[in-house]
């Protein structure tokens, strides 16, 4: 059996948290462990391969992320992957991925970022739909509806028998789907026979099909396997649902009765959060202050936040924004990401810290002349031969020792040294050594955005 893991969501409810180049599935919202992390470990209880679904932009993320759970992993675990250079939905995603392994395969298809608890019922749910599998059903993974939410799918069905499925419903309706007791919510878990799976695409959606297998033939065959733009671009965004899953006469529900949540907004997240406090109000790595306020979500990397006469606020404290709402009201958050995005605001997509191959690199203050960053290089890797137009740079090394390339020279840079790299000058940063290597980049100059950079020599091949 084959674990695909689907990582293409955003996240925009989780906004300031969660951005497009580091959305919600890498972030680690509850403990030390992402929601990625989790289900990689949570499923490698089931199996030892794994296929990841993702943007090319979060490849190396989802590399990283594994590399750090790699001792807790089962020793041969294989990890492939399928690059989007565009978002699909789950339809292309979960074809793309069925296309990729043999017609007898088991896939077990998970989305990334959803809370899991009850780890053995867990289990004993998949090996329960293992069975239905190898009679040739696709089986759906229904969570007992509790409560009438809003943000949720839900299918209705008879015992294992799926009847039909419900959009995600207004207030009402969904109190009138808690009472029936026949509806579930739609977890966005399936398990099935990749030959079945086609055969149903095949059936039903025959353009998603044919696009997807001419995208899926036209990728270089390795890993990863990038799906190129040329082809992306022309299949149908839709999901699996839509696609097969409404039309396929061969489902069966598996009634899953473990705890879940998809984390989809700040209030979900205030209902699983670790720790609480003896007046009710829930926070997370950095403790508020808190004179007569109760039951308040307070999320702060740093600050110190103080709360005086207040209850029921969530308050979302990150290196570049703050977000304030009431409890009840965070699905909305989506609304004010959709006004940054009419604004052209690099807060939808850029997180203070950002994730390279080789690293990662904080922004520690900007203006429109000069720019400060720490950047930190991981040991054994180096930044690709670059040059920039429009800046000069300033490197100072605060930890570890820099091999430094500018021009036809290098040199080692050790712990409070520093270099001038020219504008116009090739320049390579790398770190030769067994630790990390940490140092403050100061730029000069009238442009200095990330796209002035041209690579001559690059180790990941961007």
């Amino acid at each position: 059996m084959t674990n695909v893991i689907l990582c293409g969501g955003n996240g925009t409810r989780l906004w300031p948290l969660s951005r497009t180049l580091m959305p919600k599935q890498f972030i680690k919202i509850i403990d030390d462990l992402s929601l990625f992390q989790e289900t990689v470990l949570r499923n490698n209880k089931l199996t030892n391969k794994f296929l990841i679904v993702c943007n090319e932009a979060h490849y190396f993320i989802a590399l990283d992320q594994i590399e750090d759970i790699k001792k807790q992993l089962n020793k041969d675990c294989d990890f492939k992957f399928i690059l989007e250079s565009q978002r699909k939905d789950t339809g292309a995603a979960i074809v793309l991925a069925t296309l990729a392994v043999k017609s007898d395969e088991i896939l077990f298809v998970t989305p990334s970022d959803h809370l899991i608890k009850d780890e053995k019922k867990y289990l004993n749910c998949i090996n329960k739909s293992i069975k239905n599998v190898k009679k040739g059903f696709l089986n759906l993974f229904g969570i007992q509806a509790t409560s009438p939410e809003t943000a949720y799918g839900y299918i209705k069905a008879n015992k294992k028998n799926v009847e039909k499925f419900c959009e995600k419903p207004d207030l009402e309706q969904a109190k009138e789907y808690i009472k029936s007791k026949n509806y579930f919510w739609n977890s966005g878990m399936f398990c099935f026979k990749a030959s079945i799976l086609l055969a149903e695409v095949k059936k039903y959606y025959k353009d998603l099909f044919e696009l997807t297998s001419k995208a899926y033939t036209h990728s270089v065959h390795e890993n990863p396997l990038r799906i190129p733009v040329k082809y992306m671009q022309n299949i149908p965004s839709i999901s699996i649902d839509y696609a097969v899953m409404e039309h396929s006469k061969r489902l069966k529900l598996i009634k899953a009765n473990f705890i879940w949540s998809d984390l989809g907004s700040f209030d979900s997240i205030s209902e699983h959060i670790l720790q609480e406090d003896g007046n009710g109000s829930i926070y997370a790595e950095e403790k508020p202050l808190l004179v007569n306020s109760k039951n308040n979500l307070v999320i702060s990397k740093s600050k110190k936040i103080s709360l005086l006469d207040v209850d029921d606020l969530i308050v979302v404290d990150t290196a570049d924004a703050l977000l304030i709402t009431k409890k009840g009201k965070s699905q909305n958050v989506k609304e004010l990401v959709e006004k940054l995005k009419v604004k052209n605001s690099t807060l939808v997509d850029i997180n203070p810290l950002v994730h390279r191959p080789w690293g990662t690199y904080n922004l520690l203050d900007e203006n429109s002349s000069y720019k400060f960053k720490t950047i930190t290089v991981k040991p054994g890797k180096r930044l690709s031969l670059q040059k920039h137009f429009h800046r000069n740079e300033h490197w100072v090394v605060v930890s570890g020792t820099a091999t430094v390339t500018i021009g036809e020279i290098e040199k080692l840079v050790r712990t409070n040294e520093s270099v001038y790299i020219p504008m116009g000058e090739k320049h390579r940063l790398s770190n030769e050594g067994k630790i990390n290597l940490t140092i403050v980049e100061v730029q000069v100059g009238q442009y200095l955005q990330e796209d002035d950079i041209v690579r001559f020599e690059d180790d990941f091949k961007r």
